[in-house]
């Protein structure tokens, strides 16, 4: 992956922001279809937007978050200690702020 990501694996760091990772645990045969499924939606949203389609936009934005969901992306948690959500977070802000100053130099 071309985005750092933080050595716990819950999150990628772009531009300075934390993003949280899919579920490691999904069996990869459903990861994939999940990712298949948010790639069409991302690709309808797309359209939509090209296209000045609102109900077509809505609807395309809702499939990409139940994708995104079902990914673990959105919504609670999959992590079981506890630890907050810390997603669109600026990682400076975060507890990662020490690891991130590591690789920035």
């Amino acid at each position: 992956m071309r985005h750092p990501v933080t050595p716990d694996g819950r999150y990628f760091v772009v531009r300075g922001r934390l993003w949280r990772m899919a579920d490691p645990n999904l069996p990869a045969e459903h990861r994939g279809e999940l990712t298949r499924a948010l790639m069409a939606a991302r690709r309808a949203v797309g359209v939509a937007l090209r296209n000045g389609d609102d109900t077509g936009l809505k609807a395309a934005r809702a499939a990409v978050d139940v994708a995104k969901r079902e990914l673990g992306e959105r919504g609670p948690v999959w992590w079981k200690d506890g630890a907050p959500d810390l997603n669109r977070h600026m990682a400076r802000n975060t507890p990662y702020a020490e690891w991130l100053a590591t690789l920035e130099g």
